[in-house]
């Protein structure tokens, strides 16, 4: 049987600010891991492939491989945080959490859908984001395509 949070009574749907500064807040810690990933893979292009200087990130494969160990690292901060405890530390910061409507944690196709939407969301400067203002129940598109929604919780 899977948990459920508590304290559902005492949660209110997150607003557009709030939602934002965890944002800010997560996005300085997964720079800091790109950067360890980074220099890892430079690490390893030039040590164990035996590449010169001039050729590191000349290739298509170098390239894409970076891009697709990035996009896995951002995938697997935010789902391991929000399989685990409904929340990343900037929303811990924020005093937020993603949770489904019956107050259960997010599967993890839930969390692929939240990552998937929400960075597509980014496209059209930022409106799936935005889409928090103009929503009655305060849902990004995120929140709409994976039937989960982010709350604030109450002070302890």
């Amino acid at each position: 049987m899977p948990r459920r949070f508590t304290q559902l009574d005492d949660v209110w749907p997150a607003g557009f600010g709030r939602r934002l500064g965890a944002m800010v807040y997560d996005s300085f810690l997964l720079l800091a891991i790109w950067i360890a990933i980074t220099a890892l893979h430079v690490l390893v292009v030039r040590q164990v492939i035996g590449l010169p200087p001039e050729e590191v990130g000349a290739g298509v494969w170098q390239v894409l491989s970076l891009r697709l160990l990035l996009v896995m690292a951002a995938f697997g901060f935010v789902a391991f945080f929000w399989r685990r405890g409904g929340m990343t530390l900037g929303m811990q910061a924020w005093r937020l959490r993603v949770q489904t409507h019956d107050g259960a944690p997010i599967s993890l196709r839930q969390s692929l859908i939240r990552f998937v939407v929400g960075a597509l969301s980014l496209v059209p400067l930022g409106l799936g984001h935005w889409w928090v203002l103009f929503d009655g129940q305060r849902r990004s598109w995120s929140d709409i395509a994976s039937g989960t929604q982010v709350v604030v919780l109450p002070r302890p």
